[in-house]
């Protein structure tokens, strides 16, 4: 059987969306490492209109983080349907990446947000707070497996209180972390 069109957020407010979010839950993917707590995007508005995006995570102690670019999928389009391109190795940028970020679903004071694309392969919960009510959280689950998520594959992610300052960590500069996770380790 075929899977419906996933429902993406209408006329996303960009300006309200930038700023930091908390991983709270995602499906595991190569490109983090299994071990990874911590993990944060921050999201800044280019004058051009896209966004600069950073992503950190810690493992073993160590800062990765990955920076990239996104932008409307269709300009013309109000669906909240975005590409991401980042460049790979993060040691060594050379080869762009790009893939699919769709806001499934934010609330209206942009605290809480499901993150999920076309494949359905990948899938984050994100929010502005560390940490997220179960209420809520079982709210965006229950979204997720409506979209024809597997949800059982969905992993919490450990998230310090205080979150640490990047400025503070030492940095995988080898990019160990990234070299892992295209392992599978």
């Amino acid at each position: 059987m075929a899977k419906k069109e996933m429902e993406v957020v209408k006329g996303l407010d960009i300006e309200k969306y930038m700023g930091r979010w908390y991983e709270i839950a995602s499906f595991p993917s190569r490109f983090q490492p299994k071990n990874g707590v911590n993990t944060r995007a921050t999201y800044t508005l280019n004058p051009d209109g896209t966004v600069n995006v950073l992503n950190e995570t810690w493992s073993d102690g160590k800062r990765g983080s990955i920076e990239g670019t996104a932008y409307k999928s269709d300009p013309k389009s109000d669906e909240a349907k975005l590409k991401v391109k980042f460049y790979v190795p993060p040691f060594l940028p050379i080869i762009p990446v790009t893939g699919d970020y769709w806001v499934l679903y934010i609330d209206e004071d942009y605290q809480y947000a499901l993150i999920g694309q076309p494949s359905r392969r990948y899938l984050w919960i994100l929010c502005r707070q560390l940490q997220l009510d179960e209420e809520t959280y079982n709210m965006l689950v229950q979204k997720a497996k409506d979209e024809g998520y597997e949800i059982d594959k969905l992993h919490k992610t450990p998230q310090a209180n205080p979150p640490p300052e990047s400025e503070d960590a030492p940095k995988d500069t080898r990019g160990i972390w990234w070299i892992k996770s295209i392992l599978g380790k």
